[in-house]
């Protein structure tokens, strides 16, 4: 099975995804959206954005 999105409604009213691993461990949560819709955009934004993203480590900047 593959991994999943999963629409939650928060205490304050707001939507969020969840994106969750096939394994049911959720792998990310997103920021607040106040309407349904806006947050169905907000998953098919990272589905178009996401693929082949590369990765920026910033803990390896100098200390």
């Amino acid at each position: 099975m593959a991994g999943k999105f999963v629409i939650t409604k928060d205490r304050r009213g707001e939507f969020r995804f969840k994106l969750v691993a096939s394994n049911g461990q959720t792998i990310a949560i997103s920021e607040g959206y106040t309407t349904k819709a806006a947050c169905v955009n907000g998953i098919d934004s990272v589905r178009k954005n996401a693929p082949g993203a590369a990765v920026e480590d910033d803990t390896l900047a100098a200390v």
